[in-house]
């Protein structure tokens, strides 16, 4: 009965970053190893969901970067400060278990229990709306994820802009695949490392036409990879003034910001604005008002503050939403012109 009315995911859901992983199998932890690999080993000090943590990483369910299979784990590539790496992880038991492959494989692994959430502390939030509570209740293994990277961020979120998330998370498999250099170690077909700064300089205009990106958005990932050292120097600053240092660059706005801070720093409280959806679904969960803006939103969400970026994420995985009330806008191909 109780897998019955367990969560499921829908289009909602998968946005608040749900991504189904199969329980850790015993035994099976290890996995494959064919080149050095690296492993670490750490112990939640409370509930704990690793699709639910991770699960914003995730651009798409063919993303080259990320990859949830049937043992359990999760597979992530990253371009660290060292090189290109390669992580596993794994929950099993108590424990969760990480295990690293390439050059950024000791950056990857230090910064493990930061990407598992370790520095966020949940249990401040208090629930002010049934929903929400609900969906807490449901969802106690919910973390934020601390990437400690920009630029991993921040690209596909300017790939998102203004467009269909399929034409984005299209745009974002095509690119990585085709100008990214391939995972280090055993990892599933066809994962691959986002590539560097001046690799992203260097594709041409047609290339980026290719994949359906406007000129618009394909100038602000060419002007934010020229100052890539200093972006990524924003881990290091609080949320709100990495943020202001983000859009200093020409393109990037309020909600591409929140978007990228969300995950490179954990952020709990940088709730996302200028999105076509999130009012209204956030109007709804909350007042029963499918009409609402984002002044009205951020008023909805004032009884959370320090931890709206949690309770909006809490509401999109309860899955509460109102109905469709016209067709799924239709993607336009730009590429074909």
């Amino acid at each position: 009965m109780a897998g019955r009315f367990a969560p499921r995911p829908t289009r909602t859901t998968v946005r608040g970053g749900h991504v189904a992983v199969p329980p850790g199998v015993p035994g099976q932890a290890g996995g494959p190893v064919r080149e050095r690999v690296r492993v670490r080993t750490w112990v939640p000090d409370g509930p704990f969901d690793l699709g639910l943590v991770l699960g914003p990483l995730r651009r798409g369910p063919g993303d080259p970067t990320f990859r949830a299979t049937r043992d359990g784990a999760v597979w992530r590539t990253c371009l660290t400060p060292a090189g290109a790496g390669t992580l596993r992880v794994v929950a099993v038991g108590g424990e969760v278990r990480g295990q690293a492959w390439g050059p950024g494989a000791e950056w990857l692994l230090e910064q493990l229990p930061e990407l598992l959430g370790a520095a966020d502390d949940p249990s401040v939030f208090v629930p002010r709306h049934r929903v929400v509570a609900l969906a807490r209740h449901r969802r106690p293994g919910l973390r934020l994820t601390r990437t400690g990277r920009v630029l991993e961020s921040l690209i596909p979120s300017i790939l998102e802009q203004k467009v269909t998330t399929d034409e984005a998370y299209r745009a974002w498999r095509l690119l990585v695949r085709k100008f990214g250099e391939p995972a280090p170690g055993p990892a599933p077909e066809r994962m691959a490392v986002l590539p560097g700064p001046r690799t992203w300089a260097l594709i041409p205009s047609w290339e980026w036409h290719r994949v359906g990106v406007d000129n618009k958005r394909a100038s602000t990932i060419l002007r934010a990879v020229r100052v890539a050292e200093r972006l990524e120097e924003a881990v290091g600053m609080e949320p709100a003034a990495a943020r202001a240092r983000l859009q200093l660059v020409s393109g990037i706005g309020p909600w591409t910001s929140a978007e990228t801070v969300q995950r490179s720093h954990g952020a709990p409280d940088e709730v996302t604005v200028g999105d076509l959806h999130l009012p209204g679904i956030v109007g709804w969960a909350l007042a029963g008002d499918r009409d609402a803006d984002d002044e009205v939103m951020l008023s909805l969400l004032e009884p959370y503050a320090g931890q709206r970026h949690r309770a909006a994420r809490l509401i999109l995985l309860s899955g509460v939403v109102p109905a469709r009330r016209a067709p799924k806008m239709p993607r336009f191909d730009i590429g074909r012109l």
